[in-house]
């Protein structure tokens, strides 16, 4: 189904008191098959200007019974909970909560801003999804935003390990590789580190939250150069909706 937003939008525009306003918003119910607006097409065809009502006219004579044209511009999208990035991020996020609580004083700005670059990282990715249906590119950026956020936590751990002589791991050691092979459970979330970050020393908690940040990143980055390939392959909502109207145009 088309995204609810711009649906609502379209049937914003039917209403609207501007003629001109009114026709494009019947020539986009056509273009996108919204026939669950067809009762305010009807209305149109009747409409005091005439290009209002010859925008519903042709709008409707395109409708389909139950639509279904619409991912011609809205690509479909399976919502962040199916990300594996945002399954990382939310991990980081809790474990961020439960470590800060623990280590860092409720009171310290450091608190705060971690807490928040870990929120905002998870958030990103969430506003993002939402506006995959309608601008590919807030979706590029946002993620884009979500990346940067994580990176700000990681120096903030890095920079916890060192202010008080730790050691951060290396990848190859093995306590990491403990860590990151979790990363192959399934349905694993913050329950499955729990016991590292809320248990441990504070090397072994920062430790652990650094490996969290970097698979976050890793997921990240990956999201990221598949949304840009599709945006290079696919173009974004404005470019499929006027390939959609020449398309149209050409069978007219």
């Amino acid at each position: 189904m088309v995204h609810r937003e711009v649906a609502g939008h379209v049937a914003r525009l039917l209403g609207h008191p501007d003629p001109g306003v009114r026709a494009i918003g019947a020539h986009l119910g056509g273009l996108l098959d919204l026939a669950h607006l067809r009762t305010e097409l009807n209305g149109l065809v009747c409409d005091p200007d005439r290009e209002v009502r010859d925008a519903a006219t042709k709008a409707l004579a395109h409708l389909t019974p139950t639509g279904g044209r619409e991912t011609e511009i809205m690509h479909p999208h399976s919502g962040y909970a199916g990300l594996k990035a945002h399954q990382a991020a939310e991990i980081a996020y809790d474990a961020t909560v439960a470590f800060c609580n623990r280590f860092i004083s409720l009171r310290s700005r450091t608190h705060d801003q971690m807490v928040q670059a870990a929120r905002s990282g998870k958030q990103n990715i969430v506003e993002g999804s939402a506006a995959a249906g309608t601008s590919s590119k807030t979706e590029l950026r946002l993620i884009g935003v979500a990346r940067a956020s994580f990176e700000e936590l990681l120096a903030d751990y890095q920079d916890f390990l060192r202010q008080r002589g730790l050691a951060q791991w290396r990848k190859d050691d093995e306590r990491a590789q403990e860590i990151r092979q979790m990363a192959y459970l399934q349905n694993r979330s913050y329950k499955n580190y729990r016991s590292y970050i809320e248990d441990r020393s504070p090397e072994v908690a920062a430790n652990t939250a650094i490996c969290l940040v970097f698979q976050a990143n890793y997921l990240l980055d990956r999201l990221k150069k598949r949304l840009e390939q599709d945006f290079i392959e696919h173009g974004g909502v404005a470019e499929r909706m006027l390939a959609a109207r020449l398309r149209r145009r050409g069978k007219a």
